[in-house]
C-alpha cells in the first residue's frame, strides 16, 4: 500500500513526465505523444515502485538480480526516456536530443541507451522476447521478474497470441504483461480495425492471471503488479488508459498518436501542463 506522501510524488513524476514528452516531440518534430501520455502512471508507478531496478553501472553480484523490462510498443519511448532519467540513467538534459542524429534517444529504444534492456519497435515482438528472457531466468534459477509494456493495437499481431500461449505452457510465473488498453491505434479504433473483446476471457481461456484496473489510478497499477508478483501463473494487466491523457485536445484523438505539434498547439499542451 502506497502511503499519501508517496502518491503525491508520483503524480508529480507523472506530471513531469508529461511536459518532457510534449517538449521532445516538439523539439524533435517527430514522435508519439498520444501513447506515451496514455502510458504514463504505469511505467512511472512500476519502475519508481514496483520494479527491482540495478542500474548497469552498478555491476555487482546483485546485477543479475534486476527485474527486466521489454517495451514492446517501443515508440512510446519519449515516455520511457523521461522515467529513466529521473531514475539516474541519464542527465535530463539529455532528453533534447531525441531523435536526434547521433543520439542515445533514438525514436524507438535501443541498448545504446542506459537501462534498456533490448531494442524494440516492430510491433508483435516485446513478448516473444519477453517470455524468452522469463524461461532463460527459471532455466537459471534467477527468481528476477520480466514486465512486459504492451499496446492493445498490437494485440491484433498473431505472433503475440504465439507467446501468450508459450508462456502459459512453460509456466512462466515471473513474466508480468501490463497492456496499454486505451482502444485507438494510428488508423483509429481498436474494436474497429479488429476486435479484442472480451480481452480478459480471451487472456483467461490462454491460462493466464488477469486483473483489469484503471492504467491512471496510481494505487490500483501499484497493488495490481505487486498482486502479479506473486501470483503462480503469467499475469496480464488490462489497464484502461486514455490515449493523449492530460492534454484536452489530443485525448481520444488518433490523429496524435504519431505527429509533433505546432508552435500554438506545444504552447496550449504545456499550459493545460502547468
Amino acid at each position: 500500500m502506497l502511503t499519501d506522501t508517496e502518491i503525491k510524488e508520483i503524480k508529480a513524476l507523472c506530471k513531469e513526465t508529461r511536459q518532457n514528452i510534449i517538449k521532445m516531440v516538439y523539439n524533435a518534430s517527430s514522435g508519439h505523444i498520444g501513447g506515451s501520455l496514455s502510458a504514463v502512471e504505469l511505467l512511472t508507478v512500476l519502475f519508481h515502485k514496483c520494479i527491482n531496478n540495478i542500474p548497469q553501472w552498478h555491476r555487482s553480484n546483485d546485477f543479475d538480480k534486476r527485474d527486466r523490462f521489454v517495451l514492446s510498443k517501443g515508440h512510446i519511448s519519449p515516455a520511457y526516456y523521461s522515467v529513466l532519467s529521473q531514475l539516474g540513467y541519464f542527465e535530463k538534459e539529455e532528453l533534447m536530443t531525441f531523435r536526434k542524429f547521433g543520439s542515445r534517444l533514438q525514436g524507438h529504444p535501443t541498448p545504446l541507451c542506459p537501462g534498456v534492456e533490448v531494442a524494440t519497435g516492430s510491433l508483435g515482438q516485446g513478448l516473444s522476447i519477453a517470455c524468452g528472457i522469463a524461461l532463460a531466468l527459471k532455466l537459471n534459477q534467477n527468481r528476477s521478474n520480466v514486465f512486459v509494456l504492451l499496446g492493445d493495437g498490437e494485440l491484433q499481431e498473431g505472433s503475440i497470441w504465439e507467446g501468450f500461449m508459450n508462456a502459459s505452457h512453460r509456466k512462466l510465473d515471473n513474466l508480468v504483461a501490463i497492456i496499454d488498453r486505451n482502444r485507438l491505434q494510428i488508423d483509429g479504433e481498436t474494436e474497429k480495425i479488429k476486435s479484442l473483446d472480451p480481452l480478459d476471457e480471451k487472456l483467461k481461456a490462454f491460462g493466464w492471471d488477469v486483473t483489469e484496473i484503471d492504467g491512471h489510478d496510481i494505487e490500483a497499477i501499484y497493488d495490481a503488479i505487486e498482486k502479479a508478483k506473486k501470483n503462480t501463473r503469467p499475469t496480464a494487466i488490462i489497464a484502461n488508459t486514455i490515449k493523449g491523457k492530460g492534454v484536452s485536445f489530443m485525448e481520444n484523438n488518433a490523429g496524435w498518436h504519431g505527429k509533433a505539434p505546432k508552435k500554438e498547439e506545444f504552447e496550449k499542451a504545456m499550459q493545460e501542463l502547468a
